[in-house]
């Protein structure tokens, strides 16, 4: 994959029907997922990472982001089905994550197998998240979108690291002395 695809604040969305929302799908270990447009700044391809001691094992390390260190998870081990195996078609969706305490926002990268494609679902086509059923915590999950008569999993992105887990990740990039300037490409 040699294209970046970036979304742009304020972007016309002319075509999009009111009772509809967009979503963009994935691939994650052969399951095919989906999370709110508005929570993606950027898709790019997979870069080089530098690995973080003592992480936990979903966290495949950082990158140097035009100058910023954003951490990297792995999805597939962060859902509990297994460390990715990078490919051609992986990719790292860069998301803009908030805290519920204090509002703040945070860029994470989230490396897929594939990205698939951007999909308008009707409101009427999404459907609360089952309390049962899903090897997804059910905290993960937002809602279940049918897409022709097949339900996709719509990520709760905010809820895919708490807040907890976004302060540890903050200090442990900061004790590791990371500044950006000496992070991997």
């Amino acid at each position: 994959m040699t294209a970046t695809a970036t979304k742009r604040p304020g972007s016309d969305q002319t075509g999009v029907a009111e009772d509809a929302a967009q979503y963009l799908t994935f691939s994650v270990a052969e399951e095919r997922l989906a999370m709110s447009i508005d929570a993606v700044q950027e898709i790019i391809e997979t870069p080089r990472v530098t690995q973080v001691p003592m992480t936990p094992d979903y966290i495949r390390g950082v990158i140097n982001l035009r100058g910023n260190v954003v951490p990297v998870v792995d999805l597939g081990a962060r859902l509990n089905r297994g460390a990715l195996t990078v490919s051609k078609r992986s990719c790292v969706v860069l998301v803009e994550v908030k805290t519920h305490s204090d509002g703040d926002s945070h860029v994470l990268g989230m490396l897929v197998d594939e990205v698939n494609n951007i999909l308008d679902i009707p409101r009427d086509d999404v459907k609360p998240a089952p309390e049962f059923g899903s090897e997804i915590r059910t905290d993960f999950i937002e809602a279940m979108g049918r897409v022709d008569d097949v339900f996709v999993i719509i990520l709760a992105i905010d809820n895919v690291l708490s807040i907890q887990e976004l302060a540890a990740l903050k200090k442990i990039v900061e004790g590791a002395g990371m500044d950006g300037q000496n992070v991997g490409s």
